[in-house]
């Protein structure tokens, strides 16, 4: 199985190297393209990237302005080489251990081409989870798309499906709700989350959650758009 892995990276130069260790080490076994996007970090991000490259597909794709996380996510999707897409965070919290087991699943499930994982025992503050918490309600109850926790990065699904949907500034958020508006099959499996070892989240909590409410709205334009076509 080959598959792309893609990064979106914002300030992470200390958890690059650490990162990406872990990602040769879970991977050995794999054929794999790996796409990290700098967001036009204002650390030392992108000389980590460069200097810590062991990897035998690398592409860095950087950005000249900060874009957001969704933009990151689509253009490395656009760019990948491969139709089976792995998307991860760059902060350390996914755990790359988790990804073979995710493969796994979505090889051994043919006419499923979305595998979520779903962060069991989160490590984040009170206040972030809770507001997930609410956020996730509201969106299953719209979209009835079974997912208890759309926020973990940590996803395997088709490149061809996902560039089906018109980008806008949320997208990764709603990739469930997506797939599961054309009628596609998705499997959630729980997945590791760690504490994060360095640097800040990079996401507001209230204004994530207003723009969340707003992009309900656009989804559901988008799937009522994509099955009259």
């Amino acid at each position: 199985m080959s598959f792309t892995l893609v990064i979106p990276c914002y300030n992470e130069e200390k958890n690059i190297k650490i990162l990406f260790s872990e990602i040769y080490k879970s991977l050995q076994n794999y054929k794999y393209q790996l796409i990290i996007i700098d967001d036009c970090s204002e650390d030392n991000s992108i000389n980590v990237i460069k200097e810590n490259n062991n990897f035998e597909n690398l592409k860095i794709i950087k950005n000249k302005k900060n874009q957001g996380q969704s933009f990151c996510i689509y253009e490395g999707i656009k760019s990948a080489d491969y139709d089976i897409i792995v998307t991860l965070d760059a902060d350390g919290q996914n755990n790359p251990f988790d990804i073979p087991n995710l493969l796994k699943i979505y090889q051994n499930n043919k006419n499923t081409n979305l595998v979520a994982g779903i962060r069991k025992n989160r490590k984040d503050n009170i206040t972030k989870i809770i507001s997930s918490k609410f956020a996730n309600y509201i969106r299953q109850l719209i979209f009835n798309d079974k997912c208890s926790d759309t926020g973990c990065s940590l996803k395997v699904f088709d490149k061809k499906t996902f560039l089906i949907f018109p980008y806008f500034d949320g997208i990764h958020r709603f990739i469930p709700a997506l797939f599961k508006g054309l009628n596609n099959t998705a499997i959630f499996v729980d997945v590791d989350h760690r504490p994060r070892k360095n640097g800040v989240s990079k996401y507001g909590t209230i204004d994530r959650a207003i723009k969340g409410f707003k992009d309900i709205f656009k989804v559901l334009s988008i799937i009522k758009q994509i099955n009259n076509d």
